[in-house]
Formats: structure tokens, C-alpha cells, sequence
């Protein structure tokens, strides 16, 4: 049996859950008078005065927090194992106070349910991976906090966790992009404890990028969600390599989703615009720039989802990494649902990735193997 594991599966504890609904400003939570369900608030578009609160927002239900329906959706799609992780906007909005204690709180809720859900289905730990559904968790970090000695001491703490696999991460950082200095200790510790991190997009592009608030009112979250997320990705992972980040934390390892926005199609154009630029030293200016290749980085700290929906992205992922060794199965869960509403249905946007996987590299087991399960299992250890 191909052993199927989902490293891209998001879920809002109820603490969590509490915390948005208290809130006024983004993100928020909205509960309608009505019995309709619970609107979530997280991008700044969607907070439109114009549009009636019980309108705005995405509507939510109980996939987003009860892991009963996560077990349940993972049956229905064969998925053996999921690494669960929180979901933007994470807790980059926190004061500096709230930081440190939702971070434990969030991480330590992960941790337990992952210990819950693994005793009771496989009691004595004789089964194998792929014949019972296991979850394992990337933990948040407080990054508003007052100091980055404490989102590094969270990173060291998460190690002593039984089934933290890393953490996850937006593109702000403390604040001011992956490019910031003072993300050094962040990178150190994350280097030197071997975690993995997850990056997540959030804060897209400005909706003049769009054609204006208009656009995005008339064409809902896919210019966003469809462009914004991955350019944002794109033009992260960009600063941190003109930076020099991968060249001061080689053994960085970066898991970027949605197969890295467009970093794999533009890795060539990057390239020849670093070799060209003549701001840098190694061109007669006086700006170090980056002195690995993207090349280089994309096959060495670089690992990308394939949540792409497209045998076009897939190839371009694996010809940027260099194999197949480097692309994880994913399935973004809960977003995307069937937009009838019906639970007893599989769910296009994962049979979507299924299929362009199969269609990529159909002719080669191992490969579709190892990007269905193998390579999360081994790159995480999961067991």
C-alpha cells in the first residue's frame, strides 16, 4: 500500500477560535444572528465596509477546529498521515504580552491532540504508518514578541515534543520581511535544532496590484488567493537569498507551499538578474549580494508542496529541485471544500492534486510513491 501524507492541513483550536471571535479588527471571527455559520475574517479585503458583516469573510465550519472531521475527511481520501498546522494569519497579530502564552498554548493544544488521536489508533504501537491515521504538527511561533530570544527559545522547546515535525511561518516576520537581520537568531536556531520551516503566505499583494478594491469585491478571493499568495511567496524567498541568508544558514530548510508560488518558473530569470546586477560586489558595486545560486538553494534548503493543481507547476517544481525527492503531497484542508456542501463527497481540490500527480509521473511509481508519502515520512521522520 503507498503510504499518503498530507504535510499541508491546517486547523483552528477552539482556543483560538475563542480569541478570534473576541476580536473587533482583522482577523476576526463573526457569529450571525441567523443559524448560518460562523464567518471568518482574515485578509484585510475581506473586512469591506460596504459588504454586510454577516456577508464578509469566508464562512466556516466544524472542519476548521474538530479533528473528528479531519480524521474523517483523511478516510474518506486515503490519507494515512497529516501534519497539522495552524493557519494564517497564525499569531503575527498579537501584542507583545500575548505572544509568548498563546504560542505555548497553541503548540502545547497540537501537541496533545496529535497524542490523542495516535494512542487511539494504535494503542500498542505495533501498526504501521500507512495502515492507521496518525497526526504529527507544525507549531506556531511568537514572533510579535518583545524579543527574539523568545521565538527562539519556543523553537528549542518544540524539539522536546513528541510529535512537533517543525513550525510554521508567514512571510512578515518580526514585522519587516525575511530579509530583517534581526531574524538571524530565528535562522540560527532553526538550523541548529534541524527544524523544518513551513512557509505560509498571508498578506498577498496591495489590491491596486488588482485593478483596485473593486476588482477584488467583483472577483472574490482569486486574485488574491490565485496570484497574491504565490508572488508574495516568490518575493519572499527572493529577499532572504539576495540577503544572504542561505549563505550564512546552509543547512536552513525551508518547506515552501504551493510549490513555491512561481520561485520554480522564475529561478532562471532570478539567476541571470543577480549575475547582471551591477549594485554587487562580485559586478564592481558595493553591495555584498547573495553568493549562492538559487540554483544551488532550491536543491539544497528548498523542500515544495504540491499543491499546485497542475502537471505545468508539478514539473516545473521538480525540474527547479532537481527530483522528486523535494515535493511533498499536500492538500490545504479545510479550504477548498466542495462548494455544494455535501461531506459525503470527495473533495475536487484534493482529487485535482491527486490526478496532476499521477498524470506528472505516472510512469514511475517510486516517484509518485515518494511524493505521495515517502518523502514527508522520511524528511520528517515520521514514525
Amino acid at each position: 500500500m503507498t503510504l499518503i501524507v498530507d504535510i499541508h492541513t491546517h486547523v483552528y483550536p477552539q482556543s483560538y477560535m475563542d480569541m478570534l471571535r473576541a476580536r473587533k479588527t482583522v482577523p476576526y471571527v463573526h457569529d450571525p444572528q441567523s443559524n448560518d455559520p460562523p464567518r471568518l475574517i482574515i485578509l484585510s479585503s475581506d473586512d469591506d465596509s460596504s459588504i454586510p458583516l454577516d456577508k464578509r469573510g469566508r464562512p466556516v465550519d466544524a472542519s476548521y477546529w474538530d479533528i473528528d472531521v479531519k480524521l474523517a475527511f483523511m478516510r474518506r481520501h486515503g490519507i494515512n498521515s497529516s501534519v497539522i498546522s495552524l493557519a494564517n494569519p497564525w499569531l503575527d497579530f498579537l501584542t507583545p504580552a500575548e505572544a509568548q502564552i498563546w504560542a505555548e498554548r497553541i503548540n502545547d493544544d497540537l501537541e496533545a491532540t496529535c497524542a490523542r488521536v495516535n494512542r487511539a489508533t494504535d494503542p500498542d504501537g505495533t501498526r504501521a504508518l500507512h495502515e492507521k491515521e496518525t497526526l504529527f504538527a507544525f507549531g506556531t511561533l511568537p514572533l510579535s514578541a518583545p524579543s527574539p530570544s523568545i521565538v527562539v527559545n519556543e523553537i528549542k522547546r518544540l524539539k522536546s515534543l513528541p510529535h512537533l515535525r517543525g513550525v510554521i511561518m508567514g512571510t512578515s516576520g518580526l514585522g519587516k520581511g525575511l530579509d530583517d537581520e534581526r531574524l538571524d537568531p530565528v535562522w540560527e536556531a532553526l538550523q541548529e535544532t534541524q527544524s523544518l520551516l513551513f512557509l505560509h503566505p498571508h498578506y498577498g499583494l496591495p489590491d491596486e496590484a488588482f485593478g483596485g478594491a473593486e476588482a477584488t469585491s467583483r472577483y472574490g478571493h482569486v486574485l488574491p488567493l490565485a496570484l497574491g499568495f504565490p508572488l508574495e511567496t516568490t518575493i519572499a524567498v527572493t529577499r532572504m537569498l539576495l540577503a544572504g541568508v542561505f549563505d550564512r544558514f546552509p543547512r536552513l530548510m525551508i518547506l515552501l507551499a504551493h510549490s513555491g508560488g512561481t520561485l520554480p518558473f522564475l529561478a532562471g530569470r532570478i539567476e541571470s538578474c543577480i549575475l547582471h546586477e551591477r549594485n554587487f560586489i562580485a559586478n564592481g558595486g558595493d553591495v555584498q549580494g547573495p553568493k549562492r545560486s538559487v540554483w544551488e538553494v532550491l536543491q539544497t534548503n528548498i523542500y515544495l508542496d504540491a499543491v499546485v493543481y497542475g502537471t505545468a507547476g508539478l514539473k516545473a517544481a521538480v525540474a527547479a529541485a532537481g527530483s522528486t525527492d523535494r515535493l511533498l503531497f499536500g492538500t490545504d484542508h479545510p479550504f477548498f471544500p466542495p462548494l455544494d456542501g455535501k461531506e459525503d463527497e470527495d473533495w475536487p481540490s484534493v482529487t485535482t492534486n491527486y490526478k496532476a500527480i499521477n498524470a506528472s509521473f505516472g510512469d514511475d511509481a517510486e516517484s509518485v510513491a515518494a511524493v505521495l508519502g515517502g518523502n514527508a515520512a522520511r524528511i520528517l521522520d515520521l514514525k
